[in-house]
């Protein structure tokens, strides 16, 4: 189990963790009934944090952070010399969540995407994950939050009897639903991207050489180019750019406080 700290990649703050040390956190919230909140960050998840520093001070105020990314990784390793052998990625860390789970008897609430993945995603998991209970789904409403509606949400959420929640939402969109839900609710919330998407069959990962290199973007971009090119294409190069003058001493990011005030208009 592996924990070497909260370290600052652009000012963002990414916990330099392995599989065993998450996993070892959400289950032990979802037994205590203990808040949570939990983002696996790629190079795109950091950047939204660059270029809003509201936003970053929220993704800052996350108990961890943890690299989904090879470069958000090697980013730790070369900046800090954490040493970390391999990355936190989003869809094996929501697996090995949901085998703990199982194993336990602990709950789990799924919240987002749409219903027609969420409807394959309650057949496909409990087949993979014997054991694995699913309290309820609740689609994304591809809107912003009206007045009032976190504590709705997250009554509904508690009167399923869960004990944990997977939010997929896309980046930023489910780091705020998870920010703005953490205070309302007595359990670990994961924003896991497209996790939904791989699990339930929608999405392929690329091959093992290409995930180790760091070139799982080039893969995306070529099933999804014309929703991802930019993402791809202008936010990869300024990271690397920006990384360097971190790197070098040129720049010297300050991480933002971490915020704690309530967030009312976010997405849901």
């Amino acid at each position: 189990m592996i924990n070497r700290g909260k370290h600052s990649v652009l000012g963002v703050m990414i916990d330099a963790v392995d599989y065993e040390y998450a996993v070892d956190r959400v289950v032990a919230a979802a037994e205590e009934r203990e808040p949570l909140a939990l983002t696996a960050l790629a190079v795109h998840g950091v950047m939204t944090g660059v270029d809003d520093p509201s936003h970053e001070a929220r993704l800052n105020s996350f108990d961890l952070a943890v690299p989904d990314g090879q470069p958000v990784r090697w980013a730790l390793n070369s900046l800090y010399d954490t040493g970390l052998e391999d990355r936190v990625y989003g869809p094996d860390l929501t697996g090995y969540v949901l085998a703990a789970l199982a194993e336990r008897g602990l709950p789990v609430f799924l919240y987002g995407s749409t219903p027609q993945t969420l409807d394959r995603l309650c057949t496909v998991l409990p087949q993979r994950f014997p054991g694995l209970l699913i309290a309820g789904a609740a689609p994304s409403g591809f809107r912003s939050a009206a007045p009032g509606e976190a504590e709705r949400i997250a009554a509904e959420i508690s009167a399923s009897g869960a004990r944990c929640v997977l939010v997929g939402l896309g980046c930023p969109r489910q780091e705020e639903f998870v920010y703005a839900l953490r205070r309302h609710l007595d359990m670990p919330l994961l924003a896991v991207g497209a996790a939904f998407d791989y699990h339930a069959g929608q999405l392929r990962n690329p091959p093992p050489w290409m995930q180790a290199r760091g070139l799982e973007w080039l893969w995306r971009l070529g099933l999804e180019p014309r929703r991802l090119w930019r993402r791809y294409l202008i936010l990869n190069p300024r990271y690397a750019m920006r990384l360097i003058g971190q790197r070098v001493g040129f720049w010297h990011p300050v991480p933002a406080a971490p915020e704690r005030r309530a967030l009312e208009n976010f997405p849901v």
